[in-house]
């Protein structure tokens, strides 16, 4: 039975790369964020109007302990999800844990394009994305290094990275 959570900051990669490894290793892929508007029948950015970031934040926990028990399950979390409540111990539990350790300018880049869509960066001019986009990995890299393993992210910009990280992957896994 195979867990895989990955983490890391939002634009990490960890739905690029763990729908490509579920893929490629057959398990099921679960976008922990994906999941929470199924479940709850309401984007992210609506959860987050109307029950503010503390109410998703514990919706985020319950779904994390539900999709937690999946078997052959590779899950992309959120990039917050590791620093709240006891998630990241939780994950640790669970499965293995894999750090998509991604540049600050990669992250800036990846970011920019899709800013508009994200809750948390709706509405900022570049110089405040990369201000804030500082400022939160300052604060949330010692859960993020609390991952078992740890992984360059920075490689997932087209087909044959993506192929190559896949492969990586699995060989860390195998040596994890």
């Amino acid at each position: 039975m195979i867990r895989l959570f990955l983490i890391g900051y939002m634009g990490s990669g960890k739905t690029t790369l763990g729908r490509a490894y579920a893929k490629a290793q057959g398990l099921q892929f679960v976008d922990l964020d994906k999941y929470i508007e199924a479940r709850r029948c309401k984007s992210i950015s609506t959860i987050f109007e109307e029950e503010g970031e503390v109410g998703f934040r514990r919706i985020e926990s319950a779904m994390l302990r539900e999709v937690g028990e999946f078997e052959d399950v590779v899950v992309a979390a959120g990039g917050g999800t590791p620093c709240f409540s006891d998630n990241m111990e939780y994950m640790n539990r669970q499965g293995s844990t894999v750090f998509l350790d991604t540049s600050m300018e990669v992250l800036f880049r990846r970011l920019i394009v899709s800013h508009t869509r994200r809750p948390l960066l709706v509405g900022m001019a570049d110089t405040e994305l990369r201000q804030f986009i500082l400022q939160q990995l300052s604060q949330r890299l010692d859960y993020y290094k609390q991952a078992k393993l740890s992984f360059r992210g920075d490689d997932l910009e087209d087909r044959v990275q993506i192929a190559h990280s896949v492969n990586f992957l699995h060989q860390l896994l195998q040596n994890g």
